[in-house]
């Protein structure tokens, strides 16, 4: 199967592929990889080629599995079918969001990187993975990149603007930031931006989704208990009422240091919403150089200081949200699941 599958329609058309599907990504609250796997459940549940099976029962001609638990690598083992797994994060990158014994640490990058071998296939949400994961043993020809999505249908307000800024206490040019809280999503530089800009609001989105477990978890406890007065933690949201938030504020802002492809800034893009992040090369596979970017604290605040005085700028800046919406429509995306799946079937029968 090759790694960068064209998707031109050319791909033999069979009857109904039935796809087993197993999760447990919303069982830990408010982090993107529980988003990204409602967004793509709903979007290939709206696909008339697929047969999408919750908790894989009947009969199926794929699995689909979302997350690392021990059972589904368990039942990998003894199943025969091709096993698609999707890629949220390497084992290499886990230091930088949880802490750890070392001993422990290590079993657990050990396990998955065993997860991430015992799988037929690959998908990474951000083609820099592909190299990384090569150098662990896996084929490059396994590994597939298909993006993120986000319904903008389910991002739409019924109230008017000024009525959901009302509700959440919106007064005046507010900056948004969305993500669980640590040190990586670059929360510090988020609060330090604040400080420069006191005549402005900031919000954060986002809380401790592994509680003690987060490293620099002290440190960043104390932050959001002690913020500057124009910055307010809200910790963790709903993501059924995240729609209102984005929608009440006026620049969204991710100062994170390493992602993938962060579903907020899908999100904010749906709704509309200037992105500002900082600039990672990292980015450029996804998004495309559509957004604005920064490498420092003091480049983020000339940045916000502009978009909230500039009207001109302002509207400027909204091409990118713009761009993005056109970019990843859902069409496009739901056509690369159908083509990837029968793909993987067509790769399957070929070496089985």
């Amino acid at each position: 199967m090759k790694s960068n599958l064209p998707y031109n329609g050319n791909v033999k058309k069979v009857k109904v592929i039935s796809v087993g599907v197993f999760s447990k990504a919303t069982s830990v609250p408010g982090q993107g990889v529980g988003a990204a796997y409602i967004e793509q459940l709903n979007l290939i549940q709206q696909s008339k080629k697929l047969n999408v099976v919750l908790k894989g029962t009947g009969k199926l001609d794929l699995i689909h599995i979302h997350t690392v638990n021990f059972r589904y690598w368990i039942a990998m083992l003894f199943i025969s079918i091709p096993k698609v797994v999707y890629v949220h994060f390497l084992p290499s990158t886990l230091g930088t969001s949880i802490k750890l014994p070392k001993i422990f640490f290590g079993i657990l990058k050990w396990y998955i990187k065993m997860f991430y071998k015992t799988a037929s296939y690959l998908v990474v949400v951000n083609p820099i993975f592909i190299e990384p994961l090569v150098k662990m043993g896996i084929k490059r020809e396994r590994i597939t990149f298909i993006p993120n999505f986000v319904d903008e249908s389910k991002f739409t307000i019924s109230d008017s603007r000024a009525k959901v800024r009302k509700a959440w206490q919106v007064k005046r040019f507010t900056v948004l930031g969305v993500g669980q809280v640590q040190h990586r999503k670059g929360v510090i530089d988020f609060v330090e931006t604040a400080k420069k800009l006191p005549q402005l609001d900031f919000i954060w989105a986002g809380g401790f989704s592994f509680k003690g477990l987060t490293a620099g978890y002290e440190e960043l406890k104390n932050v959001m208990e002690n913020p500057p007065a124009n910055v307010r933690f809200l910790g963790i949201i709903p993501r059924e009422r995240m729609k209102e938030l984005y929608h009440a504020c006026d620049l969204f802002f991710l100062p994170s240091y390493d992602e993938l492809m962060p579903m907020s800034v899908l999100e904010a893009a749906v709704c509309n919403k200037p992105i500002l992040l900082r600039d990672l090369e990292l980015y450029q596979p996804v998004f495309h150089g559509q957004y604005l970017s920064a490498h420092s604290v003091d480049g983020f605040v000339k940045i916000v200081k502009q978009l909230s005085e500039d009207e001109q700028a302002y509207q400027q800046s909204l091409a990118h949200p713009t761009w993005l919406k056109a970019h990843y429509q859902r069409g496009a995306i739901l056509k690369k699941w159908e083509d990837y799946y029968q793909e993987v079937l067509d790769q399957h029968a070929k070496t089985n």
